[in-house]
């Protein structure tokens, strides 16, 4: 069964729901299983108050990804909101996150697509794409070292 790792941050539910949808056309496919996940949110310390978020528990949605998301995929569906034209921090931070996988070649030549949405018609919605498409260039072009 090939694994395909559907991993999104959704701040509104949107992106959730689109993640769920593509989830969904992957299990139609016949060998394939989609293995849905999300990334934890990023609250600036100004903003904790003195109490750290739960990092092992989201409030709703997919289980949070680990690394051994990435190294056991197939392939790779991303999606986030759009925030001025680029992906939403959460997910910038994450994949900022992810040298030793690159390092160990754990996405390359593995296929990959992202996905975006936005609540306004021009609201940067190719530029979001491109931010998330340039970090998936890196690790997918990463041969084995």
């Amino acid at each position: 069964m090939a694994k395909i790792l559907v991993l999104y941050y959704s701040a509104g539910g949107a992106v959730r729901r689109m993640a769920e949808l593509v989830a969904e056309g992957i299990e139609r496919v016949e060998g394939a299983e989609a293995v849905l996940r999300t990334v934890p949110k990023v609250i600036p310390v100004t903003q904790v108050l003195g109490r750290a978020p739960d990092p092992e528990v989201p409030d709703e949605g997919a289980p949070y990804v680990e690394p051994a998301d990435l190294e056991a995929c197939a392939g790779l569906a991303l999606g986030s909101p759009t925030r001025f034209g680029n992906m939403a921090a959460p997910m910038k931070a994450f994949l900022d996150g992810t040298g030793a996988q690159w390092m160990k070649g754990a996405l390359a030549g593995k296929p990959a697509c992202v996905f975006t949405s936005t609540g306004s018609l021009h609201g940067g919605q190719e530029s979001t794409l491109l931010s998330m498409k340039l970090p998936l260039l890196h690790q997918i072009g990463r041969a084995h070292v």
